[in-house]
């Protein structure tokens, strides 16, 4: 399955994103569990963060992401690309 990265920049005050990441990383956990191998984390030296997954295409990975309580909570606006590794 292709390899999709959501990179995302924070747009609310830390508060308010704060309420929403234990929503997250469960959400996170699921897609683990359904087998999208999925990986999250934030940057150590400004706000936002990534989020990496696989996914059979495109549209599969928008839905996965338009699902992220991050994207459905307004705290993040995001950018989503397919990452095509050349090494593993």
């Amino acid at each position: 399955m292709p390899w999709f990265v959501k990179i995302e920049e924070g747009i609310v005050d830390k508060a308010t994103f704060d309420q929403h990441v234990p929503a997250h990383k469960a959400y996170v956990r699921h897609l683990i569990a359904k087998g999208h191998q999925a990986k999250t984390g934030y940057w150590g030296c400004y706000g936002g963060g990534m989020l990496m997954f696989e996914a059979a295409s495109m549209d599969e990975a928008k839905s996965i992401v338009d699902r992220d309580p991050l994207v459905q909570s307004g705290c993040v606006r995001y950018k989503l690309y397919e990452w095509r590794i050349v090494v593993e």
